[in-house]
């Protein structure tokens, strides 16, 4: 395929000379490749994980012993997406949240690909996770707070008729849930 600037034109979505190195609380999000359902269930506003989902948490929760410089706060996996905070507790160039979530996405993946071949997993289209992720640096308690607060609300958000109302979080709804 030919580079024609025209189509391919990816930007970066990272705050430009940020540090990502850097101590403290980082919000997530991570959605599956064509948005595919395959994570959980919701019924009443209530999360049921599929198997793929309770593998997806196992991996979740293994960052904290892959990367000793690092806590987990609130976290929750979707249908089709995935949504957490990540703490870096102190600076250090080898630990940095692009490097966290390549880790976090190369193990799930993997292990995804295991059981499609093993357990007749339902497959995925080239890849399971899209190539990008959003991401926010959480910067102040009050922000810390309304985050939280929206990935507790997730579930209460979601239609099976449409998927999530806010993946693409523009600048006003990170201001509505920073409470700006």
């Amino acid at each position: 395929m030919v580079y024609n600037p025209e189509k391919h034109n990816r930007q970066s979505i990272r705050l430009k000379g940020y540090d990502y190195s850097n101590a403290g609380a980082y919000f997530i999000t991570l959605c599956i490749q064509d948005r595919e359902k395959l994570l959980s269930n919701i019924s009443n506003s209530t999360v049921d994980l599929t198997i793929a989902g309770n593998m997806i948490e196992k991996w979740w929760i293994e960052l904290i012993n892959k990367y000793s410089n690092i806590d987990l706060d609130e976290y929750i996996i979707m249908p089709d997406h995935f949504h957490g905070i990540i703490w870096i507790k102190n600076y250090e160039t080898e630990i940095n949240i692009p490097r966290i979530l390549q880790w976090f996405k190369a193990m799930s993946t993997n292990e995804y690909i295991r059981n499609v071949k093993e357990n007749n997993w339902k497959p995925f289209n080239k890849k399971l996770w899209q190539r990008n992720y959003y991401e926010h640096i959480i910067r102040n308690e009050k922000s810390l707070i309304n985050i939280r607060q929206y990935i507790k609300n997730n579930p209460l958000n979601w239609s099976e008729n449409n998927t999530e109302e806010q993946i693409d979080l523009t600048d006003d709804e990170i201001s509505i849930i920073e409470g700006r």
